[in-house]
């Protein structure tokens, strides 16, 4: 069973889509199994995080930036692809760092996430973009 999910973003963060997810779950026939989703994406990522303190998602963004930042720092004056912007080939930096697809065990039809957990899609372009993530439920 395939489900799709557009999350709209509005420049560099995470955006959490763990209820819609769980919504999709909840009318899925399969009480258990393993859920994969992938993002069908090269500047932008999917995470597993804490959900409780917004502040682990603007340490994680400040340090990734930190890491790898735009080309129009000198420290990235080596980079050939910058004619889509200063944060383009940035962003693919950081999608080829994390992950582009997670998989999370499914029992009772609820995703076996931790307390804290939620699923996020890391953004690493400046510009707003319409981002689809695929999902899909096998047993």
């Amino acid at each position: 069973m395939a489900g799709l999910f557009e999350i709209s973003t509005k420049g560099q963060g995470l955006y959490e889509f763990t209820s819609q997810v769980q919504g999709w779950l909840s009318g899925q026939e399969v009480d258990e199994g393993l859920l994969t989703l992938f993002v069908r994406h090269t500047s932008c990522s999917l995470l597993i995080q804490e959900n409780a303190d917004p502040e682990v998602q603007t340490d994680l963004r400040n340090f990734f930036h930190r890491m790898v930042p735009p080309t129009t720092d000198p420290s990235m004056s080596y980079l050939t692809h910058t004619y889509e912007g200063p944060d383009d080939m940035p962003a693919h930096i950081k999608a080829a760092m994390l992950p582009v697809s997670l998989s999370i065990p499914v029992s009772g039809n609820r995703m076996a996430l931790g307390t804290w957990q939620g699923i996020y899609l890391f953004e690493h372009r400046n510009a707003p973009h319409q981002r689809q993530v695929v999902a899909h439920l096998g047993r």
